[in-house]
């Protein structure tokens, strides 16, 4: 080895791991649902082992918040108006929760947060406040405000997979839309 030429650490190299082990989470939520998502089966469908997981992710949880994070990635909310900008967020949010396995997974670790104060923390400090503190700048609203928004459409389109199993038809998400905004005007 040459004195210019850098030595790499020892062990697997570690770029792209995050993206691997994001797509094993959400195609194994997707084939074999929520609960039976273990952390080891998503180290299998990985190819990995499990405590490549672990060292970065300390509980499934605070996984599959990071696994959201990067399948919802920025919202782009698009629109000259406030009406044209909650409607396109409104479809941005129904979309990705549509997209195979990003449903089951945001309703299971939703569903979960709700006897666990850490992970309820993870999810809303993580995940919702981001969206949230955007939300409130883009549309000027208080933070009560947008979090009522935030619930009212978030819980309605989990709802929805939860009692079918399947997201809203573009269909019914053209009538939330419509059913939401006049309240928000």
């Amino acid at each position: 080895m040459s004195s210019t030429t850098p030595a790499r650490p020892p062990g697997r190299p570690r770029s792209g791991i995050n993206a691997v082990v994001f797509a094993a989470t959400l195609s194994t939520v997707h084939e074999l649902g929520y609960a039976r998502a273990t952390v080891e089966r998503i180290a299998a469908s990985a190819g990995i082992a499990k405590t490549t997981i672990y060292r970065r992710w300390p509980t499934k949880g605070a996984l599959i918040v990071d696994c959201l994070l990067d399948a919802f990635g920025p919202v782009p909310l698009e629109g000259g108006s406030r009406a044209e900008i909650m409607s396109f967020a409104i479809r941005w949010v129904a979309g990705k929760i549509g997209e195979p396995g990003v449903g089951d997974a945001f309703a299971g670790v939703f569903s979960d947060a709700v006897s666990d104060p850490e992970l309820r923390e993870i999810l809303s400090s993580r995940f919702q406040d981001p969206y949230r503190i955007l939300l409130q700048d883009v549309l000027g609203e208080p933070e009560h405000v947008v979090l009522f928004y935030i619930d009212v459409i978030v819980g309605t389109l989990l709802h929805r997979l939860g009692m079918t199993g399947e997201p809203m038809v573009d269909a019914d998400v053209d009538a939330l839309v419509e059913l939401v905004l006049p309240a928000f005007r």
